[in-house]
């Protein structure tokens, strides 16, 4: 025993030794990643990242007014690694993210071979030209302004409920990008994709047909500082006013999940083969702006999403399942002040369509954050009131911590 105890002081002293002997200092800062390498001929770069959210969610329930329980729940809401930089040329760029935490990798099915979906992206970005670019591989499409804003940006906890119900998330394929300068100022930018149609990580594809994505994005007054029109709250104090207004229009040819290359997979006939599947067309629409100005910012969201057939019906004619279509909005604005504390307050409604029995949801969210480094350390939290078709639902309130390499 003795003897077992002496060996384990000297591991302990060994692995300890080694440890401190291990630690070097890196020439880098706080959310610009763990590092940053460059090889000696310049032929290639690499930039590795962590990300990490921690999510404390409360939900009372104001159907039951006799019962005032509240549930609680807590949960790593994301855990990712990311690695960017360039190969053989700084005009090939390239990107690859993996999720870990349940969330992330959530969503496996025969699809994907049943195992969890890893991958977020695995995207080639070709700068072919002065002004062009070609992608290819996993990521988001050029979808509504909310989702393609990364997790990490964001102005509230999360994303609202209408980027839940109706974006475009990620497929792999093909996306050519360009933009064009108008004048001193104006910038027009196009984005064109063509993908799977399935989303991420299926490897049992292609099932239905292909998926067809082309968004258009106006700049009147430029370019905002530091690409703030992708990342959520002013926290450039933009000193002159910044707009971008935008359209994206998706068409899913023979589409065979019920929110196009997310939900369920419209089975008929109560099997699971393939070759079962029901397949429509669905189409998605999404008009979205944000304006930033010296710590003021608004965001705006319209989605409208319908299907040829909105229900797949099984060979004798009952219902197999349903296309989610309908209208959704979402607002927000928010001030941040001087010393980094934002206040915030969103509106978002839900309007599915009357045939699949449609119910309108109301929310209404103030939200508070304390920008530490920027999106890298935040703390922010948020208070949710929920009606659905005008009742009384739920009041939810979320805190969260980021932390970003």
């Amino acid at each position: 025993m003795k003897l077992k105890f002496t060996l384990l002081v000297v591991l302990f002293c060994t692995c300890f030794s080694f440890t401190v002997n291990a630690q070097k200092t890196v020439d880098s800062k706080f959310g610009k990643g763990i590092f940053n390498v460059i090889a000696k001929d310049s032929s290639w770069s690499m930039k590795f990242a962590t990300r990490m959210q921690f999510l404390s969610t409360s939900v009372l329930s104001a159907n039951d007014p006799n019962s005032a329980e509240i549930d609680q729940n807590f949960l790593v809401r994301r855990a990712r690694f990311k690695f960017n930089g360039f190969a053989f040329s700084p005009k090939l760029k390239y990107k690859f993210e993996l999720g870990l935490s349940n969330r992330d990798i959530s969503g496996g099915s025969q699809f994907t071979r049943d195992t969890p979906r890893y991958i977020l992206d695995a995207v080639v970005m070709w700068n072919f030209a002065p002004d062009w670019e070609l992608w290819v591989g996993q990521t988001k499409l050029p979808g509504n302004i909310e989702r393609v804003v990364s997790s990490g940006n964001l102005q509230f906890v999360d994303r609202s409920i209408l980027n839940s119900r109706f974006n475009i998330d990620r497929d792999v394929g093909l996306q050519l990008r360009h933009k064009d300068k108008l004048g001193k100022d104006f910038v027009i930018r196009e984005k064109i994709a063509v993908s799977q149609g399935e989303g991420r990580n299926v490897t049992q594809g292609n099932q239905g047909g292909l998926q067809y994505t082309g968004r258009i994005e106006f700049l009147p007054f430029g370019e905002f500082t530091s690409k703030g029109d992708y990342s959520s709250s002013d926290l450039k104090r933009e000193p002159t006013p910044k707009l971008m207004v935008s359209a994206t229009y998706d068409h899913n040819n023979n589409a065979v999940r019920s929110r196009s290359n997310l939900g369920s997979y419209l089975f008929i006939d109560g099997s699971d083969d393939p070759d079962d599947l029901f397949e429509t067309d669905i189409n998605t629409l999404f008009v979205d702006a944000i304006f930033k100005y010296q710590g003021f910012s608004f965001q705006g969201e319209y989605a409208h999403r319908d299907a040829e057939e909105v229900f797949a019906m099984n060979t004798d004619g009952t219902i197999a399942g349903n296309v989610n279509v309908g209208n959704s909005l979402n607002l927000q604005a928010g001030y941040l002040l001087p010393s980094n504390w934002e206040f915030s307050g969103r509106y978002t409604n839900i309007s599915l369509d009357d045939i699949i029995g449609g119910r309108n949801t109301d929310q209404y969210t103030a939200g508070v954050s304390k920008f530490i480094v920027g999106h890298k350390l935040k703390v922010q939290s948020d208070l949710t009131y929920e009606t659905i078709d005008g009742d009384g639902s739920n009041w939810i309130y979320r805190l969260q911590l980021d932390v970003h390499f």
